[in-house]
C-alpha cells in the first residue's frame, strides 16, 4: 500500500520544517510505503528552499511549485500528482497531528472512499479554543452549508481529509472551487458520484496565527452559491 500526504502551503517558512519532521517521525514507523507532496502555492518567503533542503534527508519528499491560486488549487494539483492508493491532505500548521491518519486509514480499509476528520462530532477534542467570534462565524457557515447543500457532515472545513485513489481521481478532476469553500465542493462531488463517506472525530489544535475574517466569510458564502 502506498499512502500520499499532500500539504498545501503559502508562506510557511516558520512552520513547514517542524511539520515535515513530525510527519517523517511518524512515517518511518509505518508498515506501508509513502510519499509526501508539498505544494508551494506561490510563496514569497523561503518555504520552497526549506523543503528542498529537507529532501536531502527525506528522499520520499516532493515539492510542486504552483502559482498562487487558492488553497483548493494547491490541494487539487497535489492530489492529481499523487500516486497513492490513499491520499490525505493536511494543513502545513500540523493542527491535526499526522498520527491520526491511522484512524482515517482504518475506515478507508473498511470500504469508505472519503474519510473526513471532524472537530464537531462526539469524541472530537479541540485544544487551544478559537475565539468566540471565529467559533460563531464557523457555526454560521456550517448552518448555511447544511441549508444549501444538505451534506451529512458536521465539519466540512477541517483540513484533514483522506481519499481513496479512485475517489481522488474522480473528484479532483471535476473540482472547480479553489478558495474558501473548496472543501464543500469536494464533499458535494463525493455525494454526486456515490462515494461512501465517513466523518470521524479527531484531536485538533488551534493555531492562533490562522485567521478567518468577515470578508473571508462573505466569499465563502458566494462560493457556496456557485457550487
Amino acid at each position: 500500500m502506498l499512502v500520499s500526504i499532500i500539504i498545501p502551503c503559502y508562506n510557511e517558512e516558520k512552520r513547514i520544517e517542524k511539520t515535515l519532521r513530525t510527519i517523517n517521525h511518524f512515517l518511518i514507523e509505518q508498515p506501508y510505503s509513502y510519499e509526501v507532496i508539498v505544494v508551494d502555492n506561490g510563496s514569497k518567503d523561503e518555504t520552497g528552499e526549506i523543503v528542498k533542503d529537507l529532501q536531502k534527508e527525506m528522499p520520499y519528499l516532493k515539492i510542486l511549485f504552483k502559482e498562487q491560486y487558492g488553497k483548493g488549487w494547491a490541494v487539487k494539483e497535489g492530489m492529481l500528482a499523487a500516486t497513492g492508493n490513499y491520499r490525505l491532505f493536511t494543513d502545513a500548521d500540523n493542527s491535526t497531528d499526522i498520527s491520526q491518519l491511522k484512524d482515517l486509514l482504518n475506515w478507508a480499509e473498511k470500504g469508505y472512499d472519503v474519510v473526513v476528520g471532524s472537530r464537531k462530532i462526539s469524541g472530537a477534542k479541540v485544544n487551544n479554543q478559537q475565539s468566540i467570534t471565529r467559533v460563531h462565524l464557523g457555526n454560521i457557515f456550517q448552518y448555511i452549508v447544511n441549508k444549501i447543500h444538505h451534506l451529512p457532515i458536521q465539519d466540512t472545513q477541517n483540513g484533514f481529509k483522506l481519499f481513496s485513489e479512485k475517489s481522488a481521481e474522480k473528484i479532483f478532476k471535476e473540482q472547480r472551487t479553489f478558495h474558501w469553500a473548496f472543501d464543500v465542493e469536494l464533499l458535494v462531488l463525493a455525494r454526486r458520484f456515490d462515494f461512501k463517506t465517513k466523518e470521524v472525530p479527531i484531536v485538533w489544535h488551534n493555531d492562533i496565527r490562522s485567521k478567518v475574517n468577515l470578508s473571508g466569510m462573505f466569499m465563502m458564502i458566494v462560493e457556496l452559491l456557485k457550487i
